[in-house]
């Protein structure tokens, strides 16, 4: 595979920037609880980490046909005092230092809604991304690859020009859509272009160790 023609390099935000396994399920468990639900099961962890808020609460709670409450609670709850159960994967730095050096764009492409800025702040990464979409900037969040059409138009690059970085099937779809390259992140059973499970690993696709 032809990667010369890769200019920018999109990074999905939670399971691949971050390890925030702890953080979300931290977050949903104290939602469920507020409402005197059992925490989440396995299975809807794998679901709500992949989702948009709206998504996971709608997934959440089937049998409320008006979520006004569970909203409400979300605002008092907050994400904010979540994020410092974030891991930020080892080598991202380093790895996006790297990208700018060898004149890559680097870019997020992620699910989140309100909080990355906040999570780019608290981790002083807000200078290290040229381009950031959120599900908040979209009418269809990932799977649909409107977050990647948005990324294409605004640097004015073509689907193969961009390699996606992403950990979920939602991710996988959108690069499909889109028909950008795509990395999966330590998760083999994703159909990608590349499989990788540490940041060193994409610096050797791109050739800038």
């Amino acid at each position: 595979m032809d990667i010369s023609k890769i200019k920018a390099v999109v990074f999905d935000c939670d399971g691949v920037m971050f390890d925030t396994a702890t953080a979300n399920k931290k977050y949903y468990d104290e939602v469920l609880e507020t409402f005197g639900k059992p925490v989440l099961t396995e299975e809807q962890f794998i679901n709500v980490h992949m989702m948009t808020v709206t998504a996971a609460i709608d997934y959440l709670f089937p049998e409320m046909d008006d979520l006004s409450t569970i909203y409400d609670s979300l605002k008092n709850i907050g994400y904010k005092k979540f994020i410092k159960y974030m891991i930020m994967e080892k080598g991202l730095i380093k790895l996006l230092i790297k990208l700018k050096s060898n004149g890559y764009i680097r870019g997020i492409a992620t699910n989140r809604t309100n909080t990355m800025e906040k999570v780019l702040l608290d981790f002083h990464l807000e200078d290290y991304f040229e381009v950031v979409v959120t599900a908040a900037k979209v009418k269809k969040p990932k799977p649909d690859p409107e977050q990647l059409f948005l990324i294409m138009g605004k640097l004015d690059l073509h689907s193969d020009e961009i390699l996606f970085i992403g950990d979920s099937d939602y991710d996988r779809q959108a690069a499909a859509s889109a028909r950008v390259r795509f990395a999966g992140f330590k998760n083999s059973g994703l159909t990608a272009d590349f499989n990788v499970n540490s940041m060193d690993e994409i610096a050797e696709i791109l050739q800038i160790n």
